[in-house]
């Protein structure tokens, strides 16, 4: 998984998806990404929220 802004590699503990969005959390973190799974299973995360409520609606 990877964070666009950043071009930082996560480490996912959990991945959430919706069709080709998903919601990331990641190990040693209390925020959750969004972003697009690709076809090999990788992601790109694009936006950072602070609680999964606020990543739903952000869906």
């Amino acid at each position: 998984m990877y964070y666009d802004a950043a071009d930082e590699v996560l480490h996912p503990t959990l991945v959430l998806g919706f069709g080709e969005l998903c919601i990331v959390k990641v190990s040693n973190d209390d925020d959750w990404y969004m972003g697009s799974r690709n076809d090999d299973g990788s992601a790109i995360c694009w936006s950072i929220y602070a609680d999964l409520y606020e990543a739903l609606r952000g869906l």
